[in-house]
């Protein structure tokens, strides 16, 4: 009777829904069997044989996870939170930097024996009991007072540039008054640092007025020029405007105006607008520049509208055998005279297209107007227009070629443009110095000329070294063979 009435207490005790009891001790106590019991009930999932051979013992040299050993672990634990939770209760709660109760050790001795091994082992109760997290109250270490200078306002001037200079963050908005911008402007110049410089002068454009701005660096040529140079970069024609005007740089303030006309991609737009340029108050050189642009875009605005009208037509063969890559519009002098001498070149002078029109409008030089119309036509490979470009007459009729540019470089350009031997012979016969003549003769195979002027330098040896360059058997090395075996020539060596 007494057995069946002990399993019942039990069961109850270790049921999942107990009965209330005031009895904390029980309780506590059959918490403990509980949990002992359902370790016990685990240890088969638990892989470690090893563990099983070894009893672990504590200091006191009771079991490790018996019910004796448990109940005072847990006791030691629970009086120590206890206590603690009495002495934070006594203290006044108004009191902002009360000192806390020092947490007894949530580790005792034989915790670091019974210690886990595996990640995989159980938790036993104490451990559950005795791992509560201990907050931390340490105070928090203040910054050190220099971090927060760097943001604050007690900079200097000179404090400020140094720390620009050294590529520091550091605000400029404290410098409220003229005379502090002004002294730090200065003290940016002093510093010899463009960057340093260009940011205070932005800080400068952006808080003081254009008016003022102005008539201070009008007495500040250094920050003047990085302010010009700044404005430049970045493209503020207004504000430069505005500054030259009130400097009374007349010029530079026409050139800034006539800058504007890149920013303008319409033709006719662009030649109304170059038309108001040709009146500022540029210098004498410059002004011819502005007209002859301005005449220079309005010429290629019809040149293109025409052109345009026989190619789409498909009436005029040289656009039909030679279609054309790109607009004329906007192009240079030299780039619309080879247009003109690739496409107009027989055209006569009176017209806008015609290159003797061009020529004797802007002014360009025999040189640059031969070496422009040598390459369109040689382009074109119409040698004849090459030969009637260099042939000139006298005032007694008789023809001579002349080349102001040098036949060495005519020959250079007609070999560029694959131009037969035949036409290079010619050429190249026409350089007046004989070393420049032999080299180029060799250089381009012109064999003829070598031999002729080997002969009439009565230079054997030469001829004997070029004899063994040209093909056996070839019209070349009979002609060679019969000047060294004429009796009439007396050679040097």
């Amino acid at each position: 009777m007494n057995r069946t009435k002990v399993d019942e207490e039990e069961y109850w005790n270790s049921s999942k829904f107990k009965a209330f009891t005031f009895d904390d001790e029980d309780d506590e106590l059959s918490q403990l069997k509980e949990s002992k019991r359902a370790v016990n009930s685990l240890r088969d999932f638990v892989d470690d044989e090893d563990d099983d051979d070894l009893e672990r013992v504590s200091w006191s040299g009771e079991p490790v996870g018996s019910i004796s050993w448990s109940i005072k672990e847990t006791a030691g634990s629970s009086g120590s939170s206890q206590e603690g939770r009495e002495q934070l209760k006594s203290r006044n709660s108004f009191s902002t930097y009360a000192q806390l109760p020092k947490p007894s050790s949530t580790y005792s001795l034989s915790s670091f024996f019974r210690g886990r091994t595996r990640p995989g082992s159980f938790q036993s109760l104490s451990d559950a009991l005795s791992d509560v997290p201990a907050k931390s109250y340490a105070p928090e270490l203040g910054r050190p007072k220099g971090e927060y200078r760097d943001y604050s306002n007690d900079w200097s001037p000179s404090d400020t540039v140094r720390r620009l200079r050294k590529g520091k963050v550091c605000s400029l908005e404290r410098f409220r008054s003229l005379q502090d911008k002004l002294q730090l402007l200065e003290e940016a110049v002093s510093m010899h640092d463009g960057n340093v410089i260009t940011a205070v002068l932005i800080f400068l454009k952006r808080t003081l007025s254009k008016e003022i701005l102005f008539r201070e660096l009008e007495v500040r040529q250094v920050a003047l020029r990085h302010l010009i140079h700044f404005l430049k970069e970045i493209g503020d024609q207004k504000l430069l405007l505005d500054l030259f005007r009130f400097l009374d740089r007349t010029e530079e303030l026409a050139l800034s105006h006539y800058r504007e006309h890149l920013n303008i991609q319409d033709p006719e737009k662009r030649k109304e607008f170059l038309k108001t340029c040709i009146g500022l108050p540029f210098s004498a050189e410059d002004s011819a520049h502005i007209q002859d642009h301005y005449t220079l875009l309005e010429r290629q605005i019809i040149i293109e509208a025409n052109d345009r009208h026989l190619e789409s037509a498909g009436q005029t063969e040289i656009f039909r055998k030679h279609p054309r890559k790109a607009s004329i519009l906007n192009m240079p002098l030299v780039t619309t005279l080879f247009y003109s001498c690739f496409y107009h070149y027989t055209e006569a002078e009176g017209t806008f297209s015609s290159p003797v029109n061009l020529k004797k409008t802007f002014k360009i030089p025999d040189k640059q107007y031969v070496l422009t119309a040598l390459a369109a036509r040689a382009k074109l490979r119409a040698w004849h227009d090459v030969d009637a470009l260099f042939t000139t007459k006298n005032w007694l009729g008789y023809t001579k070629k002349r080349a102001p540019i040098g036949f060495h470089r005519v020959v250079e350009i007609l070999h560029k443009n694959s131009a037969p031997v035949q036409v290079l012979q010619e050429y190249v016969n026409l350089v007046e110095d004989v070393d420049t003549k032999l080299n180029l003769a060799t250089k381009f195979k012109c064999h003829d000329v070598v031999i002729d002027t080997c002969r009439d330098l009565k230079d054997r040896q030469q001829l004997l070294a070029y004899r063994s360059k040209v093909d056996k058997g070839s019209a070349e090395e009979e002609k060679i063979d019969a000047i060294l075996n004429s009796s009439q020539i007396r050679w040097k060596n």
